[in-house]
């Protein structure tokens, strides 16, 4: 079985929808899926902002908590003109998902703020970020909501989170975000983590399928954190990365894309236009080019009814949040298509985030390979109890990966009972 949804572009129904196959199959009592299928709690704040052109600009920013059965709500913040509220409710919802397939103790969170962050200078940035964090101060901290850089925000916007949340409470306290630099707290790793869990997945689907990664191709659309740090892994193992794309369109060399020389091109100019290293194609076309291997790490919604039937990839590993819609599921699987789902596959940032926080906790830090090695163990296992349920329900990943998330939230929320 798979779900359907009347509004394919609507990232929340379709969480929704899979949610509900999940808890069918699972057999989980009606009042149970009731509460699986409400977020917590949702933040809206309205924010003036001085510019600095000396006029006030009047921003929307948003936090969700979906659920904090497993402990704080965790998940990221991202900068957008394009955020809206049921947006951030899917994020929200799939960040309680994607903890519990990894089985790290958190809950879901997702937090937006409705802006261009290309088009703001850096003094304009703080004052949204610093204005943001004083918004939703209540409800946030290392104990109840912990938050992360998504798209649009990085480790300086991070570090400007931290400073106002200690300013506010008159303490330092690392722990109350991560993806922070270095220095203040951050973990190695961290910036590496989900691309390198992307990578983990995909060589353990090969390994699974019985496929030579030396003798596969991939094509990576967008180049951002997430995509650019999953080609270069990918192609650490021997795959050969033919096509990489960003927001105005892709790049396709057959005899495989010169990496290194993209990054420093991409450090320079932030994009792949005036890169010659290959033809360019459109996003669309990327989608379907014949490679063993895509993945989809920019944002959701890219692979749909409309496009599915035409992609040749046999493993999707989805780097980013949501990327394929619930009409389209079906469609794959009846292709034959090994996807990796988003709460397995891009579940390697969050493992680290947690990582940040138990070390900011501490104040005890890891070396990198002892990260990466945690890390490579808890992602490993995942995919292998992932798996296993497909086998043993006879479901997609996707709907595999969603029960094993979905059973822990709703053991602990059982277990918990109803405070009245």
């Amino acid at each position: 079985m798979n779900p359907q949804v009347a509004s394919e572009d609507n990232p929340y129904q379709a969480m929704q929808a899979r949610l509900d196959l999940a808890s069918e199959r699972l057999g989980l009592e009606p009042n149970l899926i009731s509460i699986l299928r409400t977020c917590e709690r949702e933040i809206t704040i309205s924010m003036p902002v001085v510019m600095d052109d000396g006029s006030v600009e009047v921003f929307e920013g948003f936090r969700v908590q979906h659920s904090t059965s497993r402990g704080p709500a965790k998940g990221g913040i991202r900068y957008a003109l394009n955020v809206n509220r049921d947006e951030v409710r899917a994020l929200a919802a799939w960040m309680t998902w994607k903890c519990a397939v990894v089985n790290v103790p958190f809950g879901g969170g997702k937090g937006g703020v409705v802006c261009d962050p290309f088009k703001m200078s850096k003094s304009e940035l703080e004052r949204v970020t610093r204005r943001y964090v004083t918004g939703i101060m209540d409800f946030i901290g290392p104990d109840r909501d912990v938050p992360a850089p998504d798209m649009g925000t990085d480790g300086q916007i991070m570090a400007w989170f931290m400073d106002t949340y200690s300013m506010h409470k008159h303490a330092y306290l690392p722990a109350s975000v991560t993806g922070k630099p270095i220095s203040l707290g951050g973990s190695l790793g961290r910036i590496e983590a989900t691309g390198r869990g992307v990578m983990l997945c995909a060589r353990e689907a090969l390994k699974h399928l019985g496929m030579n990664p030396k003798e596969c191709t991939t094509a990576i659309q967008g180049s951002g954190n997430v995509g650019m740090i999953s080609a270069l892994q990918l192609a650490s193992t021997g795959i050969k990365v033919v096509a990489i794309s960003d927001v105005h369109g892709g790049l396709y060399n057959e005899k495989g894309i010169d990496l290194a020389g993209l990054r420093k091109h991409m450090k320079v100019q932030r994009k792949l236009d005036g890169f010659d290293g290959g033809d360019r194609i459109s996003n669309n076309e990327l989608l379907e080019l014949e490679v063993d291997i895509l993945v989809p790490a920019a944002t959701e919604n890219v692979i749909t009814s409309k496009n599915a039937a035409k992609l040749h990839a046999r493993i999707i590993v989805e780097g980013a949040n949501g990327p394929v819609t619930a009409n389209a599921d079906k469609i794959l699987d009846d292709k034959g298509v090994f996807v990796v789902p988003d709460i397995l596959a891009n579940a390697g940032g969050v493992t680290v985030s947690y990582f940040e926080w138990v070390q900011d906790r501490m104040s005890f830090f890891w070396t990198q390979r002892e990260v990466e090695e945690r890390m490579e163990r808890i992602m490993v296992d995942s995919f292998a109890a992932t798996v296993d349920m497909a086998q043993r329900f006879g479901e997609s990943n996707r709907i595999a990966a969603y029960m094993l998330g979905v059973d822990r939230v709703a053991d602990t929320t059982r277990m918990r009972g109803i405070y009245a």
